[in-house]
């Protein structure tokens, strides 16, 4: 009988995946972020129990592009600085990934917010434009000029937190208690140029960032790192904390609330 694919996969083949997926080389991306201060009862407001606004109202915007062979990926995120008891970080609110192979890995295994977007990173001379859109909408965009190279940053780890569930099969809540994911990445950077430019949000009914408003430009910076990435989980949360945030995830949050259909098997 041919193979059939479904099919169970041998111990071979799947400690073979669990290797190859351990031993990845570094991967460059050249990617655009811009650092701003908003309002600090916003950051607030956007952040579940148990994180915390950080010591400073900061919003940060990734943008990069990632040059994998035969598949280029364009990947961001908006995130504001938090903190969890001792550890500062960032909490990410939206992550637009232009292929659903990054997007369900990042989300099903850490928690991630990734949703499929585009994401544009171009560079004329000195002209730069980075944004992050969906549904029709660029509702981050960074344009300036590059104003001069910067001193390399030594290697740094940094921290985002993540919120990992499954809504409940019974559209109640969720399946079990949600978990605090810390992911920690190893950054390393072989290029830093610095933007003199402005950061314009774009109203989005799905992505309304715009509630972050620009009140002070920290940096723009355009370069070239490779980051590695490690989670693990910290704590369980209170679903009930949790739940009037779950539209943060979702275009619907309604979905997570519909249960099976009547009369279905």
């Amino acid at each position: 009988m041919a193979r059939v694919r479904y099919g169970a996969r041998t111990e071979a083949e799947v400690a073979a995946s669990r290797r190859k997926s351990s031993n990845l080389p570094d991967i460059w991306s050249t990617g655009v972020v811009a650092v701003w201060e908003t309002d600090p009862d916003v950051v607030a407001a956007v952040l579940p129990p148990p994180l915390k606004p950080g010591d400073r109202p900061l919003v940060r915007a990734n943008i990069s592009k990632v040059d994998l062979p035969g598949y280029p990926l364009g990947a961001g995120s908006v995130a504001v600085a938090a903190r969890h008891d001792a550890v500062e970080g960032w909490y990410p609110l939206v992550m637009p990934m232009t292929h659903e192979r990054a997007l369900t890995g990042g989300r099903e295994v850490f928690g991630e917010p990734k949703k499929l977007g585009e994401v544009t990173v171009e560079r004329d001379g000195l002209v730069v434009r980075a944004a992050l859109a969906r549904h029709g909408i660029a509702f981050v965009e960074v344009r300036g000029a590059v104003s001069g190279a910067l001193p390399l940053p030594e290697p740094t780890r940094k921290t985002d937190f993540y919120f990992k569930f499954l809504p409940a099969v019974d559209g109640s809540g969720f399946d079990g208690d949600p978990v605090l994911v810390h992911c920690t990445r190893n950054e390393k950077v072989r290029r830093l140029e610095g933007i003199t430019g402005d950061v314009v949000l774009r109203e989005s009914m799905y992505d309304p960032v715009a509630d972050l408003p620009v009140r002070r430009i920290v940096e723009i910076t355009i370069g070239e790192k490779t980051t590695d990435q490690q989670g693990r989980v910290v704590e369980r949360v209170s679903a009930r904390a949790l739940l009037p945030y779950l539209h943060q995830r979702y275009d619907d949050p309604q979905q997570a609330f519909d249960g099976p259909p009547e009369g279905s098997a």
